[in-house]
């Protein structure tokens, strides 16, 4: 396994085109990434990155550093930038774990953000927009 697999990772990624990240993953894959959570199985795992995907009307991540830390298990930062929606700014820098399977399929990959504030920021202002979101109130 070589540092390759990750940049050619990271290049299907950058196309946003799920098509193109549907034979990383299989079954008993599993990604943990915020604000989302654990995720498990190909198809969830794709359509977690159809709904990110859809999120963002602008969205890239450049590799910065790749660290090979030995079983087919990689550690990796990325600087991203993008859009939330038509006019929202998002800059971050990630740390990723990611594990590689003998045919190198991703079989777990976790996203660190340096910034999860915008996370909040945005759930907040989709929760207010929604007026079907339960609201809690205090002292119930």
């Amino acid at each position: 396994m070589s540092r390759e697999l990750v940049e050619k990772f990271m290049v299907d990624l950058e196309s946003r085109d799920v098509e193109r990240l549907r034979p990383w993953f299989h079954d008993e894959s599993v990604l943990w990434m915020p604000p989302v959570g654990k995720i498990e199985g190909a198809r969830r795992i794709l359509a977690a990155f159809r709904i990110i995907f859809r999120g963002y009307s602008d969205l890239h991540w450049n590799v910065t550093n790749i660290m090979d830390a030995g079983n087919r298990r990689f550690v990796y930062e990325t600087d991203s930038w993008g859009t939330i929606g038509k006019s929202t700014p998002y800059k971050n820098h990630i740390l990723t774990i990611i594990d590689f399977d003998e045919h190198g399929r991703i079989v777990f990959l976790s996203d660190y953000f340096k910034d999860t504030a915008i996370f909040s920021a945005e759930k907040k202002a989709a929760e207010s927009m929604d007026p079907s979101t339960p609201k809690v109130v205090a002292g119930q």
